[in-house]
């Protein structure tokens, strides 16, 4: 019962490294992202969050890559970028919950860091996408 307790303990304390903390500057305001999307230069953005959260309505022109916190989600972001330049501009976002709780930012994150690409944002999601674009009235598709 110890060890049971322990190990409980300790997946319990490791659980906060999983929660997205992505450094400032890597991080893009909704307001500002709308701004880039209207640009010449927009930039990628991909959904890394749940499937279902994604076809209540996502961020215009986004896709759908997958839980960021799963293998397969992982494995779909690297394929989806493999034969871009690794200076392009992508933005992360998942909006499932509040940032300081997301699972799915940082391994999504990480792994394009990883591949060496160097211009990678996140948007950051204070509450959820709901609150933090859907109710702003920013640009949304429902659906697949």
């Amino acid at each position: 019962m110890r060890t049971l307790v322990g190990f409980l303990a300790l997946i319990a304390m490791s659980l906060p490294c999983w929660a997205a903390d992505v450094e400032t500057k890597y991080q893009v305001a909704p307001e500002d992202l709308v701004k880039q999307m209207q640009s010449a230069k927009a930039p990628l953005i991909l959904n890394v969050g749940p499937q279902k959260l994604f076809e209540q309505a996502h961020i215009k022109g986004s896709e759908y890559i997958g839980a960021g916190s799963s293998a397969e989600g992982i494995a779909k972001l690297k394929e989806r970028v493999k034969t871009l330049p690794k200076n392009a501009a992508i933005v992360l976002y998942c909006g499932c919950c509040p940032w300081d709780h997301c699972p799915n930012i940082n391994p999504a994150f990480a792994a394009l860091h990883e591949a060496g690409f160097t211009n990678v944002k996140v948007l950051f999601v204070a509450h959820n996408i709901g609150t933090d674009w859907v109710d702003k009235g920013y640009p949304v598709e429902k659906g697949k």
